[in-house]
């Protein structure tokens, strides 16, 4: 199946089986998960912590060594939760990190920053209380060795992340 059009049925169906879904005040709570959010190809290590139940700070780590290619970043993001849902928090926030891409193709070695602004949502299942799942849009701007690129953002939740709030 293609990657895409599984990532859209996937999309879908969460948000078909949402309504059983139950949002949690995640004031002093620490998750631990994932998320894939670089501009490069990075699965990472992600930790987000409620200091409050309207605002947020998250961190991602990813690491990829090899003789090939190797790649590192490290992003923090700052939430504020704009309109609790039933089911769901939606939020506005901002992003910045550090990345770097080499790759022996090319011989290059491509360090600098990003920047993100975005709004996303975080929704819990019935039964998976402690489960978080988020999607994410905006925009981002990459400044790297080679030039500066301006992008968007669209993150399903394979992709943007699942965090278990401890």
């Amino acid at each position: 199946m293609n990657k895409h059009l599984m990532i859209c049925v996937l999309t879908l169906l969460i948000l078909a089986v949402s309504t059983t879904s139950h949002a949690k005040d995640l004031a002093n709570r620490l998750g631990i998960g994932y998320s894939n959010q670089f501009s490069v190809d990075l699965p990472s290590v992600s930790a987000s912590y409620y200091p409050s139940s309207d605002f947020g700070i998250s961190a991602a780590l990813g690491i990829q060594t090899g003789t090939s290619n190797s790649r590192f970043g490290f992003l923090t993001k700052l939430k504020r939760v704009i309109f609790p849902e039933d089911n769901m928090n939606f939020y506005m926030g901002a992003g910045a990190g550090l990345i770097s891409n080499k790759t022996t193709a090319t011989n290059t070695n491509e360090s600098g920053f990003e920047l993100l602004g975005f709004a996303g949502g975080e929704f819990f299942f019935t039964g998976l209380d402690s489960l978080g799942f988020s999607f994410e849009a905006g925009v981002g701007v990459v400044s790297v060795s080679s030039g500066v690129t301006f992008r968007t953002v669209g993150q399903s939740p394979i992709s943007a992340g699942m965090s278990f709030y401890f």
